[in-house]
């Protein structure tokens, strides 16, 4: 039955369709916010709002109390108190759609047919995780959009173009710093020929997997990629991207502050970097926050916990760069399991990069895949309840939910793994055995 709908539906159709359903979504939570006592809104879109609205009254942002990002956030919903309230929701599913086009572009440009492409959008289209997320006010779907649109950027050889919206939406939210040097070491001669599109992996069939390993990466390509390596490692190539993405930062950065000053530097960056939280979240490290919190840690010690983090990004980068959407989506599901702080929404950043791997799995998705994805939500849907009864119900369950914590951490490197053990790489360094 759903091969006989999809036969039916085009991806034209399914983005229609997803649209009116976000449409619904934004509609309905305007009553649920009227009549229940849970609101549908998120919280975060209240202080989006005030924020904005601070800022068309001539003030600034940062007047709000937890508003810590960037200003041009606030500017992009200052329509919000002339236009509509809902306007920030309408532009967060704008975004939301983009992401799935910009994700059905990036296969076809890797060669994956329609149907495939179709399946996997699918993942993001009508995933509860992701269309809740724009329609509740949340502005993570403009970061995965313009993420997204890097790729598309890089994909098409417009290294200009592609520094430009890097630096901007670093500006925007600092997490994709950890992109840069993947994306430097994959603009290098071996990909970025003159005149041509970067040789990027491209998809094979299933029909290909009778094929050996070696096929795909010999002794003579391994020695290829790592005379490519050495034959420049400062192109020009990389200098632009490098200084433009730089460049764009500062401006908008610098902008900022001196509008804003230190106020704005501290609320939209450094908070980020040194950021000790003590309200349960699904972090392994929220329970020692939260027994030291009146203890005043040193910056250091405070940098100190983004170690593992620094250690995993550099193995990852090291060994799956030359695969860019693979790596980017290893990186950011590393990256949001061993944070100090991890919260439902920064699932959307993995999530968006998700269907640009399906096409490259080995792993049985009806099967593999359901478990892994039942392993996933079994140890959130554990940490949820006692974070329930924490929150809710008044319940000393702290040692519990820490331990739902490390749980959680352990079902994330669970996935992160098997999802490396059956990926198909293509035109590897190395070769892995697991």
């Amino acid at each position: 039955m759903f091969n006989t709908l999809m036969g039916e539906l085009n991806f034209r159709s399914l983005l229609v369709l997803s649209a009116f359903f976000r449409i619904f979504l934004i509609l309905y939570g305007e009553w649920q916010d009227t009549h229940m006592e849970v609101r549908y809104t998120d919280v975060d879109y209240l202080v989006f709002s005030d924020a904005s609205s601070l800022m068309a009254s001539g003030k600034s942002p940062y007047d709000r109390l937890t508003y810590r990002y960037s200003p041009l956030i606030a500017f992009v919903l200052m329509p919000n108190s002339i236009i509509h309230p809902s306007w920030g929701k309408y532009l967060f599913s704008v975004s939301d759609l983009l992401v799935g086009f910009f994700i059905h572009v990036i296969l076809k440009l890797r060669g994956v047919p329609e149907k495939l492409c179709t399946y996997s959008t699918i993942v993001w289209l009508f995933n509860p995780f992701t269309f809740t997320i724009g329609t509740r006010g949340n502005c993570e779907p403009i970061i995965c959009a313009m993420i997204l649109w890097v790729i598309i950027c890089l994909m098409n050889g417009r290294i200009c173009q592609a520094a430009f919206w890097y630096g901007l939406v670093v500006h925007l939210r600092i997490y994709p710093i950890i992109y840069a040097l993947p994306v430097i070491l994959v603009i290098d001669p071996c990909y970025f020929s003159s005149g041509k599109k970067p040789n990027l992996a491209v998809w094979v069939p299933r029909d290909f997997m009778g094929i050996t390993k070696s096929s795909f990466s010999t002794r003579s390509d391994d020695q290829k990629s790592i005379q490519c390596i050495l034959r420049g490692l400062f192109t020009w190539r990389r200098l632009m991207f490098g200084m433009v993405s730089a460049l764009v930062f500062f401006l908008c950065t610098g902008l900022s502050y001196y509008l804003y000053g230190w106020q704005f530097l501290h609320e939209a960056l450094l908070y980020h970097l040194t950021r000790t939280d003590p309200r349960h979240n699904f972090s392994i490290y929220f329970y020692h926050l939260y027994l030291h919190y009146e203890y005043d840690f040193s910056v250091l010690e405070k940098l100190i916990s983004f170690l593992p983090q620094v250690l995993v990004q550099l193995v990852l980068v090291l060994r799956f760069s030359h695969d860019l959407p693979f790596c980017f989506f290893l990186q950011t599901l590393a990256f949001v399991a061993f944070n100090k702080v991890m919260t439902a929404q920064y699932f959307v950043w993995f999530f968006s990069l998700l269907p640009l791997i399906l096409p490259w799995t080995k792993m049985k998705l009806k099967w593999q895949g359901l478990a892994l994805s039942l392993i996933w939500i079994g140890a959130q849907t554990h940490w949820l309840m006692w974070g329930y009864l924490l929150e809710f119900k008044g319940k000393n369950v702290f040692i519990q939910l820490w331990l739902a914590s490390i749980m959680f951490l352990a079902a994330n490197t669970w996935v992160l793994i098997s999802i490396v053990r059956y990926h198909r790489t293509l035109n590897s360094w190395f070769t892995w055995e697991f």
